[in-house]
C-alpha cells in the first residue's frame, strides 16, 4: 500500500502539496488529474523518489519494483527490439549475474544464475519486446532498425514500450498517449487493463482515463482529493460540488455583505465612549472572520420591526421584586429586589445588564417583560411596544408536553392581525417552513418539547421570538445551551437587528459584540456603568478586595 499522510512538498518557494493525504491499495488503477501547474508531476516525483517530502509521512513498500517512462530522448544505435528488452531490469540483473558466475568458475553460483535467468523470462524476452513494439504501431520491418533512425515521437513510443517491458508493482505513466495514434491508444488501453500492478497515470485524454482507471485523484489547492470512479464519474461528482459551492459562495457573499453593512453602520455610529469602542473591536474581529461566520451551517435574522416607538418604555420611581407567596399570612409584604429606578429605554439602544448573581438582573428583565408586576412606581410603555422575551429558564415560556408546531400555532393564533408582518401567514405549512429555518424538520416539529435538549429548546424560543417580529428584545442568558455556531449566528442576528436590545449574559464576546452601553444592577438599584467589560472586571476585583478588607476589619473588631 502507498500511504501519503499530511505531506507537505515544496518546489523552491512554492508549496506544491500542503498537508496532503491519500492512500493507494495494491492493484488500483488511478487517474491523477488537475490543472496545469497544480503539482501532478511533482507528486510523481514523490512516488518515484526523485523528490522528498518536506514534512509528513510518505511510505511505499520497499520490495515494490517501479516502472516509468524515461523522459530523455534515446540516442543509440541499438535495434528497437534490443533497446526495449533492456527495459526489463530483472532480466538485465539476471544476465549480469550469469556473466559474473561464469567468470568466477563457481558451479553452484552458475546453476543459480541460470535458473534466475530462466525465471526472468530470457527465453521469450525478444518476443515480449516485439509484441509491445508492434502494439504501439511499429511495423515488422522496424523491429530491427536502430533507435536513432526514428523521429522523436517514435522514440518516445519506444521509451513507453521499454517502461511496459519492466516487471513492476507500480507503474507511473505521465501523458502516455501524447505520441500515439488511435490504434496504438486502443492497444495500450487493453494492455493496461490486464496490468496486475498499481497504476498511476496522468493524462488529458478523458476516454483513455475512463477506459483504464477506477479511481481518480484530483490535485487541487495543494491537496489530494480522492474520488471513487473513472474520470467521467469524477467530472459528475466535481460538477455537483461546484454547483453547491457556487450556491454556497453566493449565499456567503450575501451574508458577508450583510455583515459588512452592520459593521460599517455601527462603526459610524460609535462614539468615543469605552463601551462603543469595545464594540468596534468586537466588530473588527467579526470582520476578519466574516467568511467563517458566513459559512456557518446555522444562521437566522430578526426581521425589521413594524414600528419602533421612542421611548419604548420609561420607569419612574419603580421598585421591582416578588409578591408574597399565595399561602403567606395576610399583610406579608412583597420582597423588593431593586428600587428607585428612573430609567428610559430608547429606540435603537443596545443595553448590557451587569451585576452579580442575586442582585436583580433577571427580576428587572422579568418585570419589563410583564412576567412580574412592579411593586411600586410605574412603567410607561410606548404605543406599539412589542417584546420578544428569552427567559433564562426556557420552560418559563415553553410547555413541555406541547410540540414546536403547537407552540407556533398558538403563537400565530394569539398574534393580532394588525401586529403581523405583511405575508406572515399562520397556516401549518408556513409555520412548518419557518420552523425548518431553525433546524426543526421532519418529525421534530411534532416532538414534545420536554424531551428535547437544552439547545433545541433555546432554538425554539429564538424561533418564536423571530416570528413575533419584536421591537424590543429582552434576552436573559440566551447562550446557556447554544453551541458555538449558534452563538455566532445569534451575535450576527442581534447586530443586524433594527430594534432595541436588553441583554443579560455571561458570554463576554456576545456582550462586547452587541452592546453599546451597560446598566449595573447592584446594592438594590440600577445605574449606568461608565466603562466597558474590562472596567467591569476590574470593578469586580476591587469589590472583592473591599469585601475581604471589610470582613478582615470586622474580625479585628470582634477579636
Amino acid at each position: 500500500m502507498i500511504s501519503v499522510r499530511n505531506v507537505t512538498l515544496r518546489r523552491g518557494v512554492n508549496v506544491v502539496l500542503d498537508r496532503a493525504s491519500v492512500t493507494f491499495t495494491p492493484g488500483e488503477k488511478i487517474g491523477l488529474v488537475g490543472r496545469n501547474g497544480a503539482g501532478k508531476s511533482s507528486f510523481f516525483g514523490l512516488l518515484n523518489g526523485t523528490l522528498h517530502e518536506d514534512s509528513g509521512e510518505f511510505s511505499i513498500p520497499a520490495a515494490w519494483k517501479m516502472g516509468q517512462v524515461a523522459q530523455e530522448m534515446p540516442e543509440t544505435e541499438q535495434s528497437a527490439t534490443d533497446f526495449v528488452i533492456e527495459g526489463d531490469s530483472l532480466l538485465l540483473a539476471a544476465q549480469s549475474e550469469v556473466a559474473a558466475a561464469e567468470a568466477s568458475d563457481d558451479g553452484m553460483r552458475m546453476a543459480h544464475a541460470y535458473m534466475a535467468l530462466h525465471d526472468a523470462g530470457a527465453h521469450d524476452a525478444p518476443a515480449r519486446a516485439q509484441a509491445l513494439i508492434l502494439g504501439l504501431g511499429f511495423s515488422d520491418a522496424q523491429l530491427a532498425q536502430p533507435v536513432n533512425s526514428f523521429s522523436g515521437g517514435w522514440r518516445m513510443r519506444l521509451q513507453l514500450a521499454r517502461a511496459l517491458m519492466c516487471p513492476s508493482d507500480l507503474l507511473l505513466l505521465d501523458e502516455p498517449t501524447n505520441h500515439l495514434d488511435l490504434d496504438a491508444l486502443v492497444w495500450l488501453e487493453a494492455w493496461l487493463k490486464r496490468y496486475q500492478g498499481t497504476l498511476v497515470v496522468i493524462s488529458h485524454d478523458r476516454e483513455f482515463l475512463d477506459a483504464v482507471t477506477q479511481v481518480t485523484v484530483h490535485v487541487d489547492n495543494a491537496k489530494l482529493v480522492r474520488y471513487g470512479g473513472n474520470y467521467s464519474k469524477f467530472e459528475d461528482m466535481r460538477a455537483e460540488q461546484l454547483v453547491l459551492q457556487q450556491a454556497a459562495m453566493a449565499r456567503q457573499a450575501e451574508k458577508i455583505a450583510h455583515l459588512q453593512k452592520f459593521i460599517d453602520r455601527f462603526k459610524a455610529k460609535a462614539s468615543k465612549a469605552k463601551q462603543a469602542q469595545s464594540r468596534v473591536k468586537a466588530l473588527e474581529r467579526m470582520e476578519k472572520i466574516a467568511p467563517v461566520l458566513a459559512d456557518a451551517e446555522f444562521n437566522f435574522e430578526f426581521k425589521e420591526p413594524l414600528n419602533v416607538p421612542n421611548p419604548l418604555l420609561s420607569m419612574l420611581d419603580a421598585s421591582f421584586g416578588y409578591p408574597p407567596p399565595v399561602d403567606a399570612p395576610p399583610g406579608t409584604p412583597s420582597t423588593i429586589i431593586v428600587r428607585g429606578i428612573n430609567r428610559s429605554v430608547l429606540a435603537g439602544q443596545r443595553i448590557g445588564i451587569l451585576g452579580a448573581n442575586g442582585q436583580g438582573k433577571s427580576t428587572l428583565v422579568k418585570t419589563v417583560a410583564r412576567e412580574l408586576a412592579p411593586i411600586a412606581g410605574e412603567i410607561s410603555e410606548g404605543k406599539g411596544l412589542n417584546i420578544g422575551y428569552f427567559a433564562q429558564q426556557e420552560l418559563d415560556v415553553l410547555r413541555p408536553l406541547d410540540t414546536p408546531m403547537e407552540h407556533m400555532i398558538r403563537l400565530a393564533r394569539d398574534t393580532p392581525a394588525h401586529l403581523r408582518a405583511p405575508g406572515q401567514s399562520g397556516t401549518e405549512q408556513s409555520l412548518r417552513t419557518f420552523l425548518g429555518t431553525f433546524n426543526f424538520s421532519g418529525d421534530m416539529v411534532h416532538q414534545a418539547v420536554g424531551t428535547m435538549s437544552g439547545g433545541e429548546k433555546a432554538r425554539l424560543v429564538l424561533c418564536m421570538i423571530v416570528w413575533q417580529r419584536p421591537n424590543l428584545l429582552l434576552l436573559d442568558e440566551p447562550t446557556n445551551h447554544l453551541d458555538l455556531a449558534t452563538r455566532e449566528a445569534l451575535g450576527m442576528a442581534l447586530n443586524e437587528f433594527e430594534g432595541t436590545v436588553m441583554l443579560v449574559s455571561h458570554d463576554r464576546s456576545l456582550l462586547r459584540a452587541v452592546c453599546d452601553e451597560f446598566w449595573l444592577v447592584t446594592k438594590g438599584g440600577v445605574a449606568p456603568f461608565d466603562g466597558d467589560l474590562d472596567d467591569y472586571q476590574q470593578f469586580l476585583r476591587d469589590e472583592a478586595r473591599r469585601m475581604r478588607e471589610q470582613a478582615a476589619g470586622k474580625h479585628k473588631v470582634i477579636a
